[in-house]
């Protein structure tokens, strides 16, 4: 168990440091949300560009704990290329999952790296920080564009 924990360790610090689709593009065709967690600081920017019910480009910005900014990275890998129906889902078992609740196996393969994120389930004051960008790509994917915290 603790190789598993070392590796779900490397995982959030590789995106933490090494961030993919970060940078916004301010581009008219991309639905745009900010959301920030005024209890830790968090705040963070996100862009997603669906085409036909599929969601193409997701991309990233903002300041936070490394959890917060990492998940972003891997919420960002993990929704691209999926239907929006996909996404939403796959959102959805990322939250039960940072619940701790049980999800099957094959919700588990479609979480693909964000399985990293399952031990913040034991330290709740931290299910803000790894959720915050799903939330807004989730939000975005519902309708929903602009600011909100």
């Amino acid at each position: 168990m603790a190789d598993l924990t070392n590796l779900y360790r490397q995982v959030i610090m590789d995106h933490y440091k090494n961030p993919l689709n970060k940078g916004l593009t301010h581009d008219p065709k991309y639905q745009f949300l900010h959301l920030n967690n005024p209890s830790c600081g968090d705040d963070m920017n996100v862009e997603v560009e669906v085409v036909d019910g599929i969601v193409k480009d997701v991309r990233h910005d903002g300041r936070g704990c490394s959890i917060c900014c990492s998940s972003a990275s891997v919420m960002s890998e993990t929704i691209k290329n999926k239907t929006v129906e996909e996404a939403l889902r796959i959102c959805e078992d990322f939250y039960l999952m940072i619940e701790g609740k049980e999800i099957s196996d094959e919700e588990t393969e479609a979480l693909g790296e964000a399985i990293a994120y399952t031990g913040v389930s034991q330290f709740p004051a931290r299910i803000k920080c790894a959720t915050l960008s799903w939330k807004a790509a989730e939000r975005i994917l519902r309708g929903g564009n602009g600011e909100s915290k």
